[in-house]
């Protein structure tokens, strides 16, 4: 068998998602997702930077393929932190985490929907 050389495909992710918000309810289903969506950008980013296919990286976080492609998928599940951080440090990369103020509206909105 032959090694195979990674390629990455090409993808304009801002050409597809001005495509994509033209189909009705795609724009609902998105904002639903963007945290997940931009995580999984970031994750397929380092990846690609480093030159690594999914077998590799799971071979670093001592895994499998399967798994890394769950984790680099949108709405498969949530990793854990310390999940992350192996991927991270399998792509030459370093997690980090921040709490962002809200705006103080939001903020009051959530503090009565607790209660």
């Amino acid at each position: 068998m032959t090694d195979l050389e990674y390629r990455p495909l090409a993808h304009d992710h801002d050409e597809f998602l001005a495509k994509a918000l033209k189909r009705k309810g795609f724009d609902a289903a998105y904002a639903e997702s963007a945290d997940e969506y931009r995580l999984v950008r970031e994750l397929l980013a380092a990846r690609s930077r480093a030159g690594l296919t999914q077998e590799q990286v799971a071979e670093s976080m001592g895994t499998t393929k399967s798994a890394v492609s769950r984790l680099e998928a949108v709405g498969r599940h949530s990793p854990s932190v310390t999940t992350l951080k192996k991927y991270a440090e399998a792509v030459g990369c370093e997690v980090e985490i921040r709490l962002v103020s809200a705006p103080r509206a939001s903020i009051a909105g959530t503090r009565r929907g607790a209660r």
